[in-house]
């Protein structure tokens, strides 16, 4: 691939409110929205409108997933209504090999399936990526069985009030997530982009449930398989990104956590870690197949290991610039206990913290996008930061 040249920020009108939250119909995609009334953490505000060409993008992480339980309609929904660019759904596959956001395949966290004395037989032990996980697999239920299941809060000591709509939400197919996609840019006049993640790619490879191919069938069927499409296509891992390169021509981004190494190369006895890849070295290779890289935050602003505050950003946003790599990092979330110390606010690691001053330091570090919990608190902080 040709490496892009780095983006440039424009400036734009502040933007402070955020907009009510919307409530979706388990039953159907098509259901009619639900304005709530204005809550602890959400003031009711005009629809937001679009950013300036060439913006740091605001990705939802699994959507708007400190509003609503991750990964479903709901949550993503909310997220394109507080501003965010993308969305992100994470992607795992059903027995009868179909798509299905889940951020793991295991699902007894994320669901009420504990619940249903029916499947309880699937309950079992797996190795995943070199780990031995207890639970509930969404590769042994079809996909009519998974839609009898509801989502439920993955945090409920960190975000009790989204435990109110666990039970509310069906777990939606990648299908559906691009349907919403498509009705939502049409409704708000603005194209809504899609950053779908591959979980675990090589091991739904060793069960014949391969990822890639039904993840570019969808692409094609929503027109979204091309250059300039707003897609982000993720992985943790090397081999199936740089498989899908050849395979369609929408963006590509490598993941590249804090620690550890994108298992594909474990499996087959490389030494190269996820440090390697974000080396000057590494980006080279990374910019062979992928658009943007998608390090963890503390790969661009690394907490002291004594204060864990924040210090002087790391070269890898100008290395990933210099040969045409993008950066958007992960995480952003406004609780205390996932900032660095010099963000956050009192000590309840579950009180909100300086989200507008953390998102600011990256933004300054230079970064093209973040993946944010709660978007309009990226979204306020970005327009504040361009204008």
């Amino acid at each position: 691939m040709t490496p892009r040249t780095p983006r440039t920020h424009t400036p734009s009108p502040t933007l402070r409110t955020a907009i009510a939250l919307a409530t979706l119909s388990t039953s159907t995609l098509a259901a009619s929205v639900v304005l709530t009334a204005p809550s602890q953490a959400m003031p009711a505000a005009q629809e937001r409108v679009r950013p300036p060409s060439g913006a740091p993008l605001v990705i939802g992480h699994r959507g708007a997933s400190g509003y609503r339980p991750e990964h479903t309609l709901a949550a993503y929904r909310i997220a394109i209504q507080l501003g965010a660019d993308y969305i992100e759904p994470d992607l795992v596959s059903t027995k009868d090999g179909v798509l299905v956001a889940r951020h793991e395949n295991e699902i007894g966290t994320t669901t009420d399936v504990a619940d249903h004395p029916e499947f309880e037989s699937l309950r079992t032990t797996k190795t995943i990526d070199g780990r031995s996980v207890t639970g509930w697999f969404t590769e042994d239920f079809t996909l009519a069985e998974l839609k009898t299941l509801r989502a439920k809060e993955r945090l409920p000591f960190v975000r009790p009030g989204n435990t109110r709509y666990d039970g509310r939400f069906e777990v939606p197919t990648l299908t559906e997530v691009l349907q919403l996609v498509k009705q939502e840019s049409r409704r708000t006049g603005r194209t809504i982009g899609v950053a779908p993640e591959t979980k675990h790619p090589t091991y739904f490879d060793s069960i014949g449930l391969s990822l890639e191919e039904p993840l570019v069938r969808s692409l094609k069927r929503f027109d979204l398989d091309r250059k300039k499409s707003k897609v982000l296509i993720q992985s943790f891992e090397t081999g199936n990104l740089r498989e899908l390169d050849h395979m369609v021509d929408a963006p590509i981004e490598q993941l590249a956590d804090a620690t550890g190494a994108p298992y594909d190369l474990v499996a087959a006895g490389s030494p190269t870690t996820y440090a390697d890849l974000v080396s000057r070295r590494g980006l080279r290779q990374v910019a062979r197949y992928a658009d943007w890289v998608g390090p963890n935050k503390n790969l661009v602003l690394p907490p002291d290991p004594v204060t864990g505050a924040t210090g002087e950003p790391s070269d890898l946003v100008d290395d990933a610039h210099r040969v045409g790599l993008k950066v958007v990092i992960f995480t952003l979330r406004d609780e205390n206990q996932f900032m660095a110390t010099n963000f956050r606010r009192g000590t309840d690691p579950n009180a909100k913290g300086d989200i507008y001053a953390e998102v600011v330091a990256f933004l300054d570090a230079g970064v093209d996008g973040v993946f944010a919990d709660y978007p309009d608190s990226a979204v306020d902080a970005r327009d504040d930061w361009l204008s």
